[in-house]
């Protein structure tokens, strides 16, 4: 499609080296050469009349006008993809829409596993892809690239539409032959060894409200998936501190426990984030 002579799909191009300010990373992103993603660049230098990108030392950097029209194409890219690509189908029994969903693996198990059940009956057609949350998900969100991303609350991106979707709170989840009391005082917690969820390498939520506890743990192992928490607990000392949700669901089959934390901690809150473009 073109419109006064720009080929719309230059756009995307547009966007993604304006973001990647690289030649190199936009040719991988967009699927096509090197060679090709500057003779993109040229023609998008020739419509625009300006350089766009620039070299600078070993970098490429946006020219003032590039970063003035950054965010416009980005919001006219995702407004295509919200009403035209993504059009609306009044019965979702019939729709074939697919949605991408930026989540962690703790919500595909307390939350997504009853969710699917429903839609299966309800719109058998729509297909569903989750993306576990990195430090790329928020671009991919503004981008228009995931439809939804559920994080903590403290993880959550600014500028776009938001809504709580259920607070839970913390236990402690310990091996039932390795730990016979009933509690854990502030003193054992300090002391024992600790399993922490990392996801993409950044700390868990817990650890967030532990800094703000005023708290310190002694960590020996880190995870980047919230099911194998409970896997690295079994035959161990080890205290792994996690939602109720997922602690309930594990201690039904394992032979683990819980226990309330032994200090206060403010409760856990999912949000859901998405496009305003997509409201």
């Amino acid at each position: 499609m073109r419109l006064e002579h720009l080929d719309l799909n230059l756009l995307i191009a547009l966007d993604i080296l304006l973001e990647e300010k690289n030649i190199t990373n936009a040719a991988g992103r967009l699927h096509i050469t090197q060679s090709a993603t500057s003779g993109v660049l040229r023609r998008l230098r020739d419509f625009f009349d300006d350089e766009l990108l620039v070299q600078v030392g070993r970098s490429m950097q946006p020219t003032p006008y590039a970063l003035e029209i950054q965010e416009p194409v980005r919001e006219v890219l995702v407004k295509i993809r919200s009403t035209i690509i993504n059009r609306r189908v009044s019965e979702p029994a019939d729709s074939r829409r697919h949605f991408k969903i930026v989540v962690s693996d703790y919500l595909v198990t307390v939350l997504f596993t009853r969710v699917l059940q429903n839609i299966q009956h309800s719109a058998p057609y729509m297909t569903f892809e989750f993306i576990t949350p990195s430090a790329s998900a928020t671009e991919m969100l503004s981008r228009g690239e995931v439809d939804l991303m559920i994080v903590p609350e403290q993880y959550g991106p600014t500028g776009h539409m938001s809504e709580l979707i259920f607070e839970d709170k913390y236990e402690c989840l310990v091996c039932q032959e390795n730990w016979p009391d009933e509690h854990i005082d502030l003193e054992q917690y300090r002391q024992a060894g600790h399993i922490m969820i990392a996801l993409g390498g950044d700390e868990g939520a817990e650890e967030f409200h532990m800094k703000a506890c005023n708290v310190t743990r002694r960590i020996e192992v880190k995870t980047n998936d919230f099911n194998t928490l409970p896997q690295l607990v079994l035959g161990t000392k080890r205290i792994a501190t996690l939602q109720h949700r997922l602690a309930k669901r594990y201690t039904q089959y394992l032979p683990l426990k819980s226990l309330p934390t032994p200090m206060e901690m403010p409760p856990f809150r999912e949000y859901m984030h998405w496009n305003k473009s997509y409201d």
